[in-house]
């Protein structure tokens, strides 16, 4: 077989994306010139990678096989150009990294930052999802790192600690919930809400919780931070349901008041999850024990 990393690439992306079209533009490639190659791919093998419909592809039996090979044969190149990149300069590594809400706006900026500074010549793709999407991903190979709630089932999967967080009930001060100390999320449903936008994976989180005790969120304003849900709090607006990090740094200049949520998802332990840290590139396992809590550093060192 004649498969450059090209091709193995360009098949993954057709694949995720479930179009042709998709996978060539995510590839800059001309969708002729994506077409031929996965063509001449299939006269390689002798066999049908793709099912091509009117609604899109999908993969064959064979193309599956080629999915689960292709990735590991590409995390391999990747860790091979990371090892490489030791001796040569201008090497560059990437690292796709997913997280949830909570962690991408409350703890991720920091570190991130800190570690692109020492790291110049990796880059990282981050992309907000729900944790349990992040978990499918990292098992299946489409991202090296994700950082989830702790409730997440992640067997089979390698886990490192992050952080610690809660979700809280923040209302004005002048609110009719403002009495209260503690509250169930199913209390509070009868109220305004003020949120994030409907592609946050906190939002539908929420808004998921809510539908599965027959009720719905009633959104009034959704705005793209925490910070700015506690801005339309403070007017009034709505009440809103942020990280306790969040509302206690957004008290130090507004005033809100912060009910504890008695939901046994609020307490959120916060972990970073990996197929394998040994078979991520060398740049990749330094961005994990970066991120993870220094306190279990002698265990990262262990695993490693």
């Amino acid at each position: 077989m004649r498969f450059d990393l090209t091709d193995l690439k360009l098949f993954l992306h057709v694949v995720e994306a479930g179009s042709i079209t998709a996978g060539a533009e995510r590839m800059h490639l001309a969708v002729a010139a994506a077409s031929t190659r996965i063509r001449n791919m299939e006269i390689e093998l002798g066999t049908p990678l793709l099912n091509r419909e009117r609604q899109g592809v999908h993969p064959t039996p064979a193309g599956r096989t080629l999915v689960h090979h292709a990735r590991q044969m590409l995390q391999q190149a990747e860790r091979m150009r990371a090892e490489l990149g030791e001796y040569a300069d201008g090497l560059k590594g990437h690292v796709r990294l997913l997280s949830n809400t909570n962690a991408l706006t409350e703890f991720l900026p920091e570190p991130l930052s800190n570690f692109l500074t020492s790291h110049p010549q990796v880059n990282i793709d981050l992309e907000e999802r729900l944790s349990d999407e992040i978990v499918a991903a990292i098992a299946d190979g489409k991202a090296d790192i994700g950082i989830v709630a702790g409730t997440e089932d992640v067997t089979g999967l390698e886990v490192f600690p992050f952080r610690v967080d809660r979700f809280v009930l923040v209302t004005s001060p002048t609110h009719p919930l403002a009495e209260k100390k503690k509250i169930a999320f199913v209390e509070a449903l009868d109220s305004d809400f003020v949120g994030l936008d409907r592609a946050s994976s906190l939002q539908r989180f929420l808004s998921d919780k809510a539908e599965r005790i027959g009720r719905r969120l009633k959104l009034r304003v959704q705005l793209r931070s925490f910070d700015a849900v506690c801005r339309m709090v403070e007017g009034n607006v709505g009440i809103g349901v942020v990280p306790e990090t969040t509302a206690a740094r957004a008290m130090r200049t507004m005033k809100l008041h912060v009910i504890e949520l008695s939901d046994d998802w609020a307490p959120r332990n916060l972990m970073i999850c990996v197929r394998s840290l040994r078979d991520l590139p060398i740049y990749a396992q330094d961005l994990v024990k970066s991120l993870a809590q220094p306190l279990d550093m002698e265990m990262w060192v262990a695993k490693a």
